[in-house]
């Protein structure tokens, strides 16, 4: 036995030196990531007065809408003809009615309702409250019950699709396409040979699925345009729940990049009154769509486009790769399709940011095109008989992000872009121009990222302007751009008050040295410049959307200001491949997203740290989440001298394992070299996890239909094969975001780089406690 004790004493020394080391290492207290936490937007937004709601607009252009105020809410009515801005109603006189018909105590600016509506003669309001439906009369304040029974709802109803005069409803049962009169719910079925894998409307673009039809009324309600999806020959994908006892397999349509078989639609025309299907006589199409990875993704059918008089249906053919766009015009009578024109680019097409820029103009026998042929996105009038342009409209270094209205009497067209004014690119402004090109006009003057809300009359329009740093301000203009009134200024008094500071905006050089980058940066509100900080870099590389986000004001942006409180420098840097820049800003990355916009992060820390000595770039950290997760694994395995710690969520590793049409349309389809190898293999992050140095943790839903989490396992599989030490979070029943579970995340990811990076001492599982802002509490 003796000759066991010096081994005995040694152990014991080593662990007696190791518990005085963790007992030196300096240490964050459940205050410390508490006072962090009122920093993240459930505590900073309640400080924030006179954001304007959306516009609910009424007959003649009126419109009512919410504002949240230091003591609670006003509900504001405006007349734009009038230039008015008034109280829709006496608030402490509906407080005090309906405190006495409830028995309840309710104050003029804690009203139990965030909703209502305007009786056709606006003389009158409904709303629900306790428990009941209410009708009050603005003019003499009287409240009542409200005697109208209530329509009991359709279990159905989320799933169903209204027609536009509201007499029936369109959903899918047993494959089949049916419509329900709102009225008398009496159904009618509309199509008959709808199977499993091979019915009508139904929603599968892999990794997001719905009951609810994909379909577009005929503006007189007579017609539906629709298809029927032939995923029968499809590969399944699969997850199963955990829980006690047998475990519950969920199965779908998930084609992956490669596959002989993906889903395609067959395009039909369904007639409703004496129920008939005219199907277009064509080929069946790619489940693609122009805008997206899906044709669904507006919210309705995507890249469809009905004639006033529903005798014709404009619509888009997208290929596989995305590569080639076919404008086509269908007879709905008949079936019978006529192609108009078509582009085909190198890469991909995409007819806009967020929105579908296209239009059908039948009257004028024109078309409207978005094309990024001259390098920026722009629009084009075509002839719709020869298929010929007859002039570009827009034309500029700058990028149309939406089309918002065409007056084909005036010849005139609405719309939004980026990047035409001074400043900073992402910014959008609204703009006319005539269908000629000709007198282009700036609407929105001042300096910022405006959102816009055309009235329905196009008339008129609430503008909302701000930037990251500066909070908004709303106003009323018409649409020849005179200011009509200001209707709301954002107060932050509030906010800045607790010691809050907007983000810094940045502006670095790309990798090529060449092209400005912009982003955000989050700095300690009590920095102390002498002192050095880690730096992590929040990453989310597209190339279908970027880190930052809204380029408009924010109280709080994620956890970034969070986790900057905890002793962090945070940066946010849109890099090449991102979107709303030129053509080939966008296609950076295109054919290899591995680059994930790396180069240019590397490269835009690096100056930040020459121009801000406080950043220490000796322990620059990374993470994000999907895209991000796949990129901030990238950095680890590709920069491994450079990022030393990284948390990569729900990454999608493996574009092999991930719904075809994403990858197929930013890397192109899979190609087979002569060796065997594919086009895809050396963008899979498991084949470089061997080159881990520093701290990784990895995270995954087990329930996650958009992105598998087989994507994460693999990379779980090559660590584990090249004796790497990671760390690994699943959460066993969440999906894509993790719901219920976020807040833990974020609380792990603290932890992580609090320990790791700062070598920190986090407090023992601080929990974080999410709570809805006061002033939006109905009883």
């Amino acid at each position: 036995m003796h000759k066991y004790v010096p081994a005995l004493l040694a152990a014991a020394t080593f662990f007696v030196s190791a518990a005085a080391s963790a007992q030196q290492m300096p240490a964050l207290t459940a205050e410390d990531y508490a006072r962090a936490e009122r920093f993240l937007s459930y505590n900073t937004q309640a400080l924030v007065d006179h954001s304007a709601g959306q516009p609910n607009w009424l007959a003649g252009d009126r419109f009512w809408y919410r504002v949240l105020t230091a003591q609670g809410s006003e509900f504001i009515l405006v007349d734009p003809a009038r230039k008015t801005r008034t109280a829709a109603f006496d608030q402490a006189k509906l407080a005090a009615a309906l405190s006495t018909a409830t028995g309840k105590t309710y104050e003029a600016s804690r009203l139990p309702f965030r909703t209502l509506t305007f009786s056709p003669d606006e003389k009158t309001i409904s709303f629900a409250a306790s428990d009941k439906s209410w009708k009050y009369d603005v003019a003499n304040g009287q409240l009542s019950p409200d005697s109208a029974p209530a329509a009991k709802p359709d279990p159905n109803a989320e799933n169903e699709i209204e027609s536009p005069d509201g007499k029936l409803a369109a959903y899918i049962k047993d494959y089949n396409l049916w419509v329900r009169d709102t009225k008398t719910n009496q159904t009618t079925q509309l199509t008959t040979d709808g199977t499993k894998d091979y019915g009508y409307a139904t929603d599968n673009a892999g990794w997001t699925t719905s009951d609810k039809p994909v379909l577009r009324w005929s503006p007189d309600s007579r017609k539906i345009a629709t298809f029927r999806q032939d995923q029968r020959n499809v590969g399944d994908m699969y997850l199963v729940t955990t829980n006690v006892g047998h475990p519950t397999l969920k199965s779908w349509k998930y084609p992956l990049p490669g596959d002989k078989d993906i889903a395609t639609i067959e395009r039909v025309i369904v007639e409703v009154n004496s129920p008939k299907v005219v199907r277009f006589q064509m080929a069946p199409d790619p489940h693609r769509g122009s805008l997206s990875d899906d044709i669904s993704s507006s919210g309705t059918f995507d890249d469809v486009d009905w004639s006033a008089d529903g005798r014709e249906l404009a619509f888009v053919s997208t290929s596989r790769d995305h590569k080639e766009e076919k404008i086509r015009v269908a007879d709905a009578a008949t079936g019978a399709v006529r192609d108009v024109f078509s582009e085909t680019v190198p890469t991909q097409y995409e007819s806009g940011q967020n929105a579908i820029n296209w239009r059908y103009l039948p009257k004028s026998k024109e078309v409207i095109w978005y094309s990024e042929r001259d390098n920026w996105g722009q629009l084009y009038l075509y002839d719709a008989g020869s298929g010929k342009v007859k002039n570009q409209i827009t034309k500029g270094n700058f990028v149309v992000t939406r089309l918002l209205k065409v007056d084909e009497k005036k010849r005139q067209l609405y719309f939004l872009a980026d990047g035409r004014e001074a400043g900073n690119p992402y910014f959008t402004h609204l703009y006319r121009i005539g269908l000629d090109g000709k007198n282009l006009t700036l609407l929105t003057p001042e300096a910022g990222n405006h959102q816009v809300m055309l009235a329905p009359s196009g008339r008129y329009f609430v503008d909302t302007y701000s930037q990251p740093d500066k909070p908004g301000v709303t106003v009323l203009r018409g649409t020849d751009g005179k200011l009509i009134s200001t209707l709301e200024k954002t107060d932050i008094s509030r906010l800045t008050a607790t010691g809050w500071k907007a983000p810094t905006p940045i502006t670095v050089k790309a990798q090529d040295g060449q092209i400005d980058l912009y982003g955000l940066m989050f700095t300690p509100t009590n920095l102390d410049p002498n002192k050095k900080y880690p730096i992590i870099n929040y990453i989310y590389p597209g190339p279908q959307g970027g880190g930052v986000g809204s380029w408009s004001f924010a109280s709080a942006r994620g956890d970034h200001q969070a986790l900057a409180e905890l002793g962090f420098v945070v940066v946010v840097i849109e890099g090449s491949c991102n979107p709303l820049r030129s053509k080939s800003y966008h296609d950076a990355c295109y054919g290899n997203m591995a680059e994930n916009t790396l180069s240019d992060q590397v490269t835009g820390m690096r100056q930040l740290a020459q121009k801000y000595p406080y950043i220490d770039l000796n322990r620059a950290g990374i993470w994000g989440h999907s895209g991000g997760g796949y990129a901030t694994a990238a950095a680890m395995f590709r920069y491994p001298d450079f990022f030393k710690v990284g948390i990569s969520e729900s990454g999608n590793h493996e574009n092999r394992n991930y719904e075809d049409d994403w990858a197929e349309r930013y890397i192109g389809l899979m190609k087979t070299n002569a060796d065997g190898t594919t086009s895809y293999d050396n963008q899979a992050n498991a084949a470089f996890a061997k080159n881990l140095k520093g701290k990784l943790m990895l995270a995954h839903g087990l329930m996650d239909n958009n992105v598998p989490p087989y994507n994460t396992m693999l990379v779980v599989e090559a660590l584990t094969k090249a004796n790497k030490s990671y760390d690994l979070v699943v959460f066993p029943n969440a999906q894509h975001g993790y719901g219920a579970y976020s807040p833990y995340m974020m609380r792990r990811r603290w932890d992580y780089f609090v320990q790791n990076l700062a070598d920190t001492q986090p407090p023992h599982d601080y929990e974080m406690k999410p709570h809805p802002d006061p002033r939006n509490a109905v009883q």
